[in-house]
């Protein structure tokens, strides 16, 4: 997913500043930012899937794709108003590179689950309040048994799950035969050593974001 990088980390601020009137979901676009700019910026290669589950205030995920020139910085201005390219919600028809159309919640991993299977390498960023949809977990219980090396699933843990999965969100994927890391969703060294590290099997980082 190689594409020219005409911004950087420290442009996001502005970036974001330019997408207004999805305040409600400030914290979801936020606690997603560095996760996106490490995927984007030092993570996905040329042949590699990106999809983007957690749909949820993509205002971030907006901001990060402009600056990697996936989308014009034009648009950022428009985000939301009728005919603008930018919906509350990516539509994966007009911004290809979110990979999924996410209105739902619970659809990005499984279709992740596919793409793997089909031989690409994919990075599919999910919500810790999105695993509260079971589809999620018929996913995981099928990758992690079939031993599915090709998949990265990044969890984003910002609190806003309902169920509180016991033990944590690492150890319930490490249940169902997946290796795991959790880092600090902030340190950009520690999510890509944990996104790149070798797995013999579908691998979980669950990034942790504290408001």
């Amino acid at each position: 997913m190689a594409t020219a990088t005409t911004l950087g980390y420290d442009d996001l601020p502005a970036l974001l500043r330019r997408l207004a009137g999805d305040e409600k979901h400030d914290w979801s676009a936020l606690s997603t930012l560095d996760v996106l700019w490490v995927l984007f910026a030092r993570v996905l290669g040329e042949e590699d899937r990106f999809f983007l589950s957690k749909g949820h205030g993509p205002m971030a995920f907006y901001a990060v794709a402009a600056a990697k020139g996936h989308i014009p910085l034009g648009a950022l201005d428009g985000f939301g108003s009728f005919g603008s390219m930018l919906g509350y919600h990516p539509d994966a028809t007009l911004v290809p590179v979110a990979g999924v159309g996410s209105g739902s919640l619970g659809h990005g991993l499984p279709i992740a689950v596919g793409s793997a299977l089909a031989g690409r390498r994919v990075f599919c960023l999910v919500g810790d309040g999105e695993l509260d949809e079971g589809s999620n977990w018929e996913a995981v219980q099928y990758a992690g048994r079939v031993g599915l090396d090709r998949l990265r699933a990044v969890v984003v843990d910002n609190r806003s799950s309902t169920y509180h999965w016991p033990g944590g969100i690492a150890a319930r994927f490490e249940l169902e035969g997946w290796t795991s890391a959790t880092v600090d969703g902030r340190d950009h060294d520690a999510l890509e050593a944990a996104l790149t590290a070798a797995s013999d099997t579908a691998h979980v980082v669950v990034a942790e974001v504290a408001r």
